[in-house]
């Protein structure tokens, strides 16, 4: 008997589990799977309604108890580096990037291992192993490149040192930093902003409006970084909109700003199957 992937997308709701963002908070996400012919056109179409990839899995954040949560992307046509923003691409000139396919190597690992030890000992990726990490590197059914920045040999012919790596997925209207990590001895440097910041490089050099960030989540130190960056958007309500003051916010962390699933899945846009 022959078995078909259904026509359209099946979404299903993960159980609920600790929130690592905000204390004493439970998370929940919405998801369906990223395959078959249409994947390209289905991640273009979901990302701009707030969904993240992570391998062949499209996900949002749909939590019962509140939708802090918040998609967020530069517009990069209205984008201009602060005064501290050009302090962190001067201090990084030094990086030389080059962008390969999505192919996962022992040096990259071992520098994601340092990185997570140092920034996230505890976090929910702390025990990935090598083949786990390869996984979340080459598993993708979509236009995904690994952008990796290394240092300037300081000698002709010598070995330049891996300093970070960003997996980034090329949607039809900008570039999505699906994850991100770097060499953490390098504290004063600012590697995290300084690849946002060049990411937006690569999408004004390549004609792409945005630069998706994955989620901003009020009321989290952990993300509160991406409020720093001008002409921010995020997902709210059903629209892009401005970002305006980020204290305004806080009501996303209410349990009545929550909808029902059956109505958030009615509202997501599909691609055209055609």
């Amino acid at each position: 008997m022959r078995h078909s992937l259904p026509l359209a997308p099946q979404f299903y709701v993960t159980a609920p589990q600790a929130c690592p963002y905000l204390e004493g908070r439970a998370e929940r996400k919405l998801f369906t799977a990223l395959q078959g012919e249409g994947a390209e056109k289905l991640n273009n179409a979901l990302s701009r309604q707030g969904f993240r990839r992570s391998q062949n899995v499209l996900y949002r954040p749909s939590c019962a108890d509140c939708c802090a949560c918040l998609s967020a992307r530069i517009r990069v046509a209205d984008f201009e580096p602060s005064r501290t923003q050009r302090r962190v691409i001067r201090r990084n000139a030094d990086l030389k990037r080059s962008a390969t396919s999505p192919w996962a190597t022992e040096e990259q690992f071992a520098l994601f291992r340092r990185y997570l030890d140092t920034r996230h000992a505890d976090g929910g990726m702390a025990d990935m192993d090598i083949f786990e990490f390869a996984a979340m590197i080459e598993e993708t059914p979509v236009k995904t490149r690994v952008v990796e920045y290394r240092e300037t040999a300081a000698t002709p012919g010598s070995v330049r040192a891996l300093i970070a790596v960003c997996l980034t997925d090329v949607l039809d209207d900008g570039v999505s930093m699906v994850y991100s990590f770097y060499e953490p001895d390098r504290i004063d440097d600012s590697l995290g902003t300084y690849l946002i910041l060049d990411h937006v490089e690569i999408a004004r050099r390549a004609g792409l409006p945005y630069v998706y960030l994955g989620y901003w989540v009020p009321g989290s130190r952990k993300m509160g970084y991406k409020a720093n960056f001008g002409a921010l958007e995020i997902y709210k309500n059903g629209q892009w909109q401005d970002i305006g003051d980020p204290k305004s916010h806080g009501g996303e962390m209410h349990p009545l700003s929550v909808d029902p699933i059956a109505e958030q899945v009615a509202r997501i846009q599909l691609p055209d199957a055609r």
